[in-house]
């Protein structure tokens, strides 16, 4: 009897959760017209910098400055004004107080007693591709630590692009420059 009691409750229980309406319960289908969200859709909108799945390949460069283990040698974004400001912007947040404003590797902390990072003027570092810099805020080297939190991958690749600004600025020579320039530039002196 016992037996027959506990198979009882247990078929109860089976029974008590195949409901049909469970089945057919209101939703919408995705990519469906709705009233839930501002834009008359049914799904929430592609929240920025998402990267889909299937092209990860595609987005490798930017993600990474090293696909297939190769460290890149061009700028995978393209290169304006716009683009050095920032990376100018976010090199005097991250990397001055270390690397210094001009990239001697002579920053404050350095002058503090914390040990001196190469200078990116030197001719090891100007052969580096730019992918090396990328690579190295993004992981670390030596002991400078990852910045990977801290900086996001649009703005490694700005500080990238500054850090090759500076290494120009500062191996620049008068036949560099055009005619109107270097008479801008004696005149201003």
């Amino acid at each position: 009897m016992r037996r027959f009691s506990l198979l009882l409750a247990l078929l109860a229980v089976f029974l008590g959760g195949c409901r049909q309406d469970m089945y057919n319960q209101p939703k919408t289908k995705t990519y469906s017209a709705s009233e839930l969200f501002a834009d008359g859709t049914s799904a929430r909108s592609i929240p920025k910098d998402t990267i889909e799945y299937h092209h990860r390949a595609a987005e490798e460069t930017f993600l990474s400055g090293s696909p297939n283990d190769t460290l890149v040698t061009r700028l995978p974004i393209p290169l304006n004004a716009s683009l050095l400001a920032r990376g100018q912007d976010r090199y005097q947040i991250y990397c001055a107080v270390c690397h210094g404003k001009s990239g001697e590797g002579n920053g404050e902390v350095v002058r503090r007693g914390y040990p001196a990072p190469p200078t990116y003027h030197s001719d090891r570092l100007r052969n580096a591709p730019i992918g090396h810099f990328y690579d190295v805020i993004a992981n670390g080297y030596g002991v400078m630590s990852s910045y990977a939190a801290r900086v996001e991958p649009a703005d490694r690749w700005a500080i990238a692009a500054y850090i090759r600004a500076l290494q120009l600025s500062q191996d620049a020579t008068l036949e560099d420059l055009s005619p109107e320039e270097r008479v801008q530039l004696e005149t201003s002196q």
